[in-house]
């Protein structure tokens, strides 16, 4: 009886728990996931992205793209300020999400958009294009991790690098060229701002023949970029 019970008592120590197995296995994956985006994150605080899955997308679909990396050191100052002032006025301040922004497209019934650079990067070098919630609960869970680990001039310098500026056309290297035949270095103010304007709608847009709303639009990024210049909301990216 004794030896019985004994074997009983051994049975029930190693009776299956799916329960408890699932639950270790799910863990093991949240595990491997968080350890992936870990060394995603970090292996683009180092290398350069080379493409994009929305890159690899319009190849896909155009046959080519016009893109060259360039180093922010070989961009002018100005470039990077325009697109601050016109996608993400507060990117010094914030920490991947201008809750200010937020809430105000909240208030405006969801009119506007309140996405900033960071989360651009994270989309557009991580992620894909369109709509979804699933793409929205990745963005917000690697942004923070992003902006804990590379540097502020890192983003733009990736922003910068892998933006679209018209169809085919990614990068501040290709559009300065392709827009005004001029190298990356060498945009004017002006310039600079009339390729910032593009970027909310870049297929239907141009820089070369700009229409009377991207002139204007050029214009108050124009003058944003000279104010945060002067009341210092480009210094995190600037030497």
């Amino acid at each position: 009886m004794a030896r019985a019970g004994k074997s009983r008592s051994k049975a029930a120590r190693w009776r299956p728990r799916p329960l408890r197995w699932t639950f270790r296995q799910l863990r093991r994956l949240v595990l491997l996931a968080i350890g992936v985006l870990a060394l995603a994150i970090s292996f683009y605080a180092l290398f350069d992205p080379r493409s994009t899955p929305y890159m690899n997308a319009e190849r896909s679909r155009l046959g080519e793209v016009d893109f060259q990396w360039v180093p922010l050191v070989e961009i002018a100052p100005v470039m990077a300020r325009s697109v601050v002032a016109a996608e993400d006025a507060n990117f010094c301040a914030h920490w991947g999400f201008d809750m200010r922004a937020i809430r105000a497209a909240i208030e405006e019934g969801g009119g506007r958009g309140a996405s900033t650079l960071s989360q651009q990067v994270v989309k557009n070098v991580y992620l894909w294009q369109g709509r979804s919630w699933v793409r929205k609960a990745l963005e917000a869970l690697i942004t923070p991790g992003m902006e804990l680990v590379w540097s502020k001039r890192r983003i733009i310098e990736v922003y910068l690098n892998v933006a679209e500026f018209g169809e085919g056309v990614f990068g501040v290297e290709a559009a300065a060229r392709h827009y005004f035949g001029v190298g990356p270095e060498d945009l004017s103010a002006r310039q600079a701002a009339l390729l910032a304007a593009l970027l909310p709608d870049p297929k239907r847009r141009s820089a070369a023949r700009p229409s009377a709303f991207v002139e204007r639009r050029a214009a108050e990024i124009r003058d944003g970029a000279a104010t945060i210049r002067r009341d210092g909301r480009a210094t995190c990216f600037e030497d």
